[in-house]
């Protein structure tokens, strides 16, 4: 593909996935910085494709380079709106005026970061203190209400809960099955030789998840993301031999440093960084991207897994761009899967969700993890 075309469409894509974590900001909760994480990451996208167009200048024409500029500010506004409508005007001063018709991005002192609207923490005051204890004491009588024993993302203090280590308390081979019914969230990290399988009762924690630093694990997310409740927007990183049934996501999916593994997702975008040797059973609108990947194989995603809105969406699963592939021709570093390869249905209906008697490692063994 055309530099040019290749840049383009990775621009439109960055664009698009911005916009979606722009969008998700209002359901993002303020307690303990989670909100101001979110805002951060924002940011340093943009700050990021700022930097990435500086780069294409080469191959890019002035019109083009235009074109992204003004894309940028809209972004960079739609931020700062979208920051003005969530945000408590006791907490912050917004102020519209202070926007320049024209944004010079390559300029440090117009980095997003630096505008009066990017609400630094340092800007609360007395009355934004005392909203954010009366959100803890509402979450405080949430908590204590709730029947809830392991999926409390955080707990009554704001602090975050450390419920991974409960998941990691002795317990045989049992399939755990942690309700997630208090939390808002889903964060599995740190984990190893566990089977985790969430019920319908974890969709109301559907409002970001990421699963971190598994190990030999098996983690099902399909059942609540396709109660209505999809993530809108997901994140794998650092994980090997495992299997991830990641379920619905809405918007983005980011996939870093996953080895040895697959993947079952339901997603609108997927990008795939530094992995290898995965499996990706795969329906996505978009064309994935994989970027620093070898042994990426692909499939479509099993039909036990899939719902009836995916049917009427165009699944683009094996259109995939390499983007240190820019040689004419297929890149070696992904394929997919034949028909002999692709698991049957029957193991994931019937070995995936486990039985009695049966090992994390003999299930992973049975749908083929390590790869041999």
């Amino acid at each position: 593909m055309d530099p040019k075309q290749k840049f383009f469409r990775h621009f439109l894509d960055s664009v698009a996935e911005l916009q979606d974590l722009i969008d998700q900001l209002g359901s993002v909760s303020p307690i303990a910085g989670e909100r101001q994480e979110a805002i951060d990451h924002v940011l340093a996208g943009i700050s990021k494709l700022q930097q990435e167009v500086s780069d294409a200048a080469e191959f890019t024409p002035s019109y083009d380079r235009k074109q992204y500029s003004d894309s940028i500010k809209s972004l960079q506004d739609k931020l700062n709106e979208t920051l003005a409508n969530i945000t408590p005007k006791s907490r912050f001063q917004f102020r519209r005026s202070s926007i320049k018709a024209h944004v010079d991005m390559g300029a440090p002192e117009n980095d997003p970061r630096l505008h009066p609207g990017s609400f630094s923490r340092n800007a609360q005051n007395h009355e934004s203190e005392q909203h954010q204890e009366a959100i803890e004491s509402e979450q405080h009588q949430e908590a204590i209400e709730s029947d809830d024993k392991v999926g409390d993302l955080r707990s009554t203090t704001g602090v975050t809960r450390d419920y991974n280590a409960e998941l990691s308390q002795p317990g045989g081979q049992f399939v755990r099955k942690p309700s997630f019914s208090a939390a808002k969230n889903i964060g599995i990290s740190d984990q190893s030789n566990l089977h985790i399988i969430l019920p319908s009762s974890a969709a109301r924690a559907t409002a970001s998840g990421s699963l971190t630093g598994l190990n030999s694990c098996i983690v099902d997310m399909s059942v609540p993301t396709a109660q209505g409740r999809p993530f809108p927007g997901l994140a794998l990183r650092d994980i090997s031999q495992s299997l991830i049934i990641a379920g619905h996501v809405d918007g983005p999916v980011h996939i870093t440093g996953v080895t040895n593994s697959i993947i079952v997702v339901v997603a609108r975008q997927v990008r795939i960084h530094e992995c290898r040797d995965v499996d990706i059973y795969l329906h996505c609108t978009s064309h994935p991207i994989i970027e620093d990947c070898t042994g990426m194989r692909f499939a479509p995603v099993p039909e036990c897994y899939a719902v009836n809105d995916d049917s009427g969406r165009e699944n683009q699963w094996n259109q995939v761009d390499d983007f240190k592939w820019l040689k004419a021709g297929q890149s070696p570093n992904w394929t997919t899967l034949s028909s002999a390869e692709v698991l049957d249905e029957s193991v994931w209906t019937s070995v995936v969700p486990g039985q009695p008697g049966k090992s994390v490692e003999e299930i992973l063994h049975q749908v083929g993890i390590p790869r041999h």
